[in-house]
């Protein structure tokens, strides 16, 4: 590993109303094997007590700061990145927590395979439960038994949303420092839900050599009132559009027309959903004209119903009868 004055991983927590979460979070991060870092959290204008928790730790490798008002977590990262110093950037969820040895191995393995970008699978825990049900790479259906090299392409076809995947998008790389600076990557403010997965996406394109390393260290949390269960209209309607810009902005049709093609791909799936949406959701609410007018629009409604209906039955039957957690995940 290298030695300087700096810190080896700055360690960046977004948080907003997380009280009851964010001290495991700090906890875990400055319990890492690995001491040469700094933990750097950005409180998000919160309401509740989430302040006095983080500032009721001492250490002098913590760094907080306060927004005075909300930027969501794009903003709050892309704050803490201008304030980081490592040479690793290490993004941790408020309500999220990391193994004790996490940091130290993935550091040692993003040299070994000169990587910009290194990550690891995910514990998947529900909250108020203490052990995981499973992980990401578990529920994906791939066989990554040793490092995998991932490419955008691979990346992009692997997390196509409503379908069985990798979803490599929630995953919580480490980003070379020098990396990001030098390709003046940041996170979309825009994008309240997903910005990890672009940001990751930008970065694959730019040229990062992104590794993925099959062992768990990282502790997801799914929880209501998180982002993972945001409204799926908002969701898919802001993925829509990021699709449409990243494709123009990076010039990807020129430049990677594969990928071109898999972005195509997932936009109309993300289309299809939309749609879709925008007649259930009133339907559940009970909004019977907002739906009638959402079904003229749509006409096919009832085509995408039959087929989508065995899946919701499925999932049913799956959730109710099996107790299978992942029924109703994003990434299922």
């Amino acid at each position: 590993m290298k030695s300087n004055s700096s810190p080896e991983v700055s360690v960046i927590i977004p948080a907003y109303n997380t009280s009851g979460y964010i001290a495991r979070a700090i906890e875990s991060a400055l319990g890492q094997t690995l001491k040469n870092i700094e933990v750097i959290v950005v409180d998000d204008a919160s309401t509740d007590n989430t302040l006095e928790v983080i500032k009721s730790f001492k250490d002098e490798r913590l760094k907080v700061f306060v927004n005075q008002e909300n930027l969501g977590a794009g903003g709050s990262r892309n704050r803490a990145l201008k304030e980081a110093k490592g040479n690793w950037i290490a993004v941790l969820d408020s309500d999220d927590w990391y193994a004790p040895e996490r940091l130290e191995r993935l550091v040692q393995v993003a040299y070994q395979e000169n990587a910009d970008m290194i990550a690891d699978d995910l514990y998947l825990i529900k909250d108020g439960e203490e052990h995981a049900w499973s992980t990401l790479i578990k529920e994906s259906g791939e066989y990554i038994p040793e490092i995998k090299q991932i490419n955008p392409v691979y990346f992009v076809k692997t997390d196509v949303y409503g379908k069985k995947g990798l979803h490599l998008g929630i995953s919580k790389p480490l980003f070379k420092r020098h990396f990001l600076m030098q390709e003046n990557i940041q996170y979309n403010q825009g994008i309240k839900v997903a910005e990890d997965f672009w940001l990751a996406l930008t970065c694959l394109v730019r040229g990062a050599r992104f590794s993925l390393v099959p062992e768990p260290y990282y502790f997801y949390l799914a929880r209501p009132g998180s982002l993972v269960y945001t409204n799926k209209i908002t969701f898919l309607t802001q993925n829509c559009a990021a699709t449409v810009t990243f494709i123009e902005k990076e010039q990807i049709l020129s430049k990677l027309p594969q990928l071109a093609d898999a972005l195509s791909a997932n936009y109309r799936v993300l289309q299809d959903y939309l749609s879709y949406y925008k007649i259930v959701e009133p339907l559940k609410d009970r909004k019977w004209l907002k739906a009638l007018k959402e079904i003229l629009y749509n006409p096919k409604f009832f085509l995408d119903l039959c087929l989508k209906l065995p899946g919701i039955i499925n999932r049913r039957i799956q959730f109710y009868i099996f107790g299978n957690q992942a029924a109703y995940d994003i990434f299922s």
